[in-house]
């Protein structure tokens, strides 16, 4: 251990008050290589962030950036407060190739009934699996919960998507393919709130400089809520928003009436394409590390943090992802 530099590794790397500083964490963090993890390699991993958190030698380690590649891939599968394996689906390194098959096939078949039944649905299943996987550690999420915020989702991506199908059919084709995007954001704003419903009602954990426990807020659950509910549909745009672009060119130009099969694997895979940046890219829009002025919570809270801390101007908490 004398060897190696001691950094606060349960810090990002990079600086996380720029957004080129929690870009490049977020590049990390949603590697979709470290999907292909072994548990082998995992555990290996989670034992040398342990032990060196403890201070104890990490002969595995010859560098800090041995370190540090440990600990990136430490995150991509662990649960940030609670340690927990993360079901492999619902990791941020999963979501490149999981957004690449739905996002492409959301594109590709968003004209037959049917097909925007399936996707739609397919959609918000690995959505609830996401937002379960992701939730903050604190609060819980209970059966009737889970099965409630799934139904509304897909429900409500169902209604908007089949809805707009009907009211846009004789309008310029471009606009029908954007139809998904709509449906997308629209699941969001239902999905995620009651996905975290327990967060909404009890508040999240509040923590000051030293990661000790504050108080609960809130307040600081809706912001945090509300900052993923925008990141998501960040993540979203570029991907469904280039590729309908794309396809209207080269059905325009008689590309895809030549080759008809070329339809899903090109939206497929530029939809892969586009999600490496943007998935990294919409997760930074904001810290996972929130801050929040102590000021602006509710009183109640405000005045607690205030006794034990007059001099703490703001507080942290877990946004999730």
């Amino acid at each position: 251990m004398s060897n190696l530099p001691r950094v606060n590794i349960d810090q990002p790397k990079y600086d996380q008050n720029t957004y080129i500083g929690r870009a490049k964490h977020f590049f990390l963090v949603t590697n979709p290589l470290n999907v292909l993890a072994s548990s082998a390699k995992l555990e290996e991993a989670r034992q040398i962030v342990l032990k060196y958190r403890a201070g104890k030698d990490v002969p595995e380690c010859k560098t800090i950036d041995d370190v540090w590649r440990a600990k990136y891939l430490y995150d991509s599968a662990f649960h940030p407060e609670t340690g927990e394996k993360q079901i492999v689906f619902g990791r941020m390194s999963a979501q490149m190739p999981m957004n690449t098959v739905i996002t492409g096939g959301m594109m590709a078949f968003y004209k037959s009934t049917g097909a925007v039944v399936f996707w739609q649905w397919f959609n918000q299943t690995y959505n609830a699996v996401v937002n379960y996987t992701n939730r903050s550690g604190t609060t819980p999420i209970s059966q009737q919960q889970l099965v409630t915020s799934y139904c509304l989702a897909t429900g409500g991506a169902l209604a908007t998507a089949l809805s707009l199908n009907r009211a846009v059919k004789n309008m310029n084709p471009l606009v029908g393919r954007l139809v998904p995007l709509v449906a997308v954001a629209a699941a969001n704003c239902i999905n995620i709130p009651c996905m975290r419903m327990q967060e909404l009602r009890n508040g999240v954990v509040l923590l000051d400089e030293n990661n000790t426990e504050m108080g609960v807020s809130k307040k600081a659950a809706a912001v945090g809520i509300s900052a993923v509910i925008l990141s998501r549909i960040a993540m979203a745009i570029p991907g469904m928003t280039l590729t309908p672009m794309l396809m209207n060119n080269l059905e325009k130009r008689g590309f895809l009436a030549k080759y008809p099969r070329s339809n899903a694997p090109i939206q497929t895979l530029f939809c892969g394409f586009v999600l490496i940046f943007a998935t990294p890219l919409g997760c930074a829009f904001f810290k996972q590390r929130a801050g929040i002025k102590v000021d602006s919570l509710e009183s109640e809270v405000r005045d607690s943090i205030k006794k034990k801390r007059p001099e703490l101007d703001t507080v942290w908490f877990n946004k999730g992802l």
